[in-house]
């Protein structure tokens, strides 16, 4: 058992990898401001009479300092889509930033491994297709997505500095486009969008053309690629892409959505938002190799899984 602190456990991500990690036996203390996340995600964990009293929850921004026992920190602690993280972008960048960086020193007090969870949005609108570890990325700096882009690049940095310089035990994971339950009906992100609008008979909207491509991975393959980077034994601490090299058109993903909810939903189109990129695809041989990872639910199960839970999301709002 170790004793672990999950930053952003309220959230989507988080609060999937909580479950894991007390399935495992570990002692998880949640850290969140609410912003984003949701006490109704961890509430089956607390209800779980198996969890015990090794599930606890502090409710507290990282952007103030804090001091908590730990032997392994995940940070997630940040709005990860663009109308969540475009609400208070000041807060956002404050958030990747300053906000790991008191992460970072909580790690260095305790002698903790910290995972940074970053993102393929560090890689822009790429020029490079799919995209490595190695490739720098094409980031409009000041443009609307840069509080996230941006500020994630800088908390990648910031970490670097503290391995290199002051010895801090670190992991970075590049996260892209990932779906399942817990998350929130009002996401923001495409895949929530389009199968709320399928379930409510309302129309399906796309953007530009709907030929941009993403590439979707399903929630428990995500988790189990980051509880492989955190515990690896090897000499490796990233950053390494998590993601599912499936890519698929925004028309593609409709198309499913469509005929897995049964809906009579149209298609509808808006202009493409500013720098949304137009192409996203992993490689992931660099997680292949080191971590013998790689996702094994397709798109059409994994959707098959997350629609029942937006169901019943959308019949209980409270």
């Amino acid at each position: 058992m170790k004793r672990i602190m999950v930053a952003g456990g309220a959230g989507f991500i988080g609060s999937n990898l909580c479950a894991r990690l007390l399935g495992e036996g570990h002692h998880v203390t949640v850290v969140d401001n609410l912003h984003t996340g949701r006490e109704k995600n961890l509430a089956p964990l607390f209800a779980d009479a198996a969890a015990g009293g090794r599930l606890e929850f502090v409710r507290h921004d990282i952007e103030e300092p804090l001091r908590l026992p730990c032997e392994r920190i995940y940070h997630f602690a940040c709005p990860a889509s663009p109308p969540h993280y475009q609400a208070d972008p000041v807060k956002t960048f404050r958030t990747a930033v300053i906000g790991t960086m008191n992460l970072l020193e909580l790690a260095k007090a305790n002698g903790a491994r910290l995972l940074i969870a970053s993102t393929s949005e560090v890689y822009g609108d790429p020029l490079e297709h799919p995209q490595k570890e190695t490739y720098w990325g094409h980031v409009n700096p000041i443009g609307i997505r840069a509080c996230y882009d941006e500020g994630k690049r800088g908390a990648e940095t910031l970490a670097m500095d503290y391995h290199r310089g002051r010895g801090v035990d670190l992991r970075i994971i590049r996260i892209f486009n990932t779906y399942g339950p817990n998350m929130r009906p009002d996401d923001g992100r495409v895949v929530s969008n389009l199968i709320c609008q399928a379930i409510s008979n309302q129309d399906l909207t796309l953007f530009g053309d709907g030929k941009q491509t993403r590439s979707f991975c399903f929630v428990d393959d995500l988790v189990d690629g980051i509880v492989r980077m955190m515990e690896n034994t090897r000499p490796f601490i990233g950053p390494v892409n998590l993601g599912n090299p499936g890519e698929f058109t925004m028309i593609e993903l409709a198309q499913k959505v469509l005929a897995l909810t049964g809906s009579s939903s149209r298609i509808v189109w808006k202009p493409l938002p500013q720098d949304d990129p137009k192409m996203r695809r992993p490689d992931i041989s660099l997680a292949r190799k080191e971590l013998s990872w790689e996702p094994r639910i397709p798109l059409d199960e994994g959707l098959r899984r997350t629609i029942p839970y937006f169901k019943a999301a959308l019949a209980n709002p409270a």
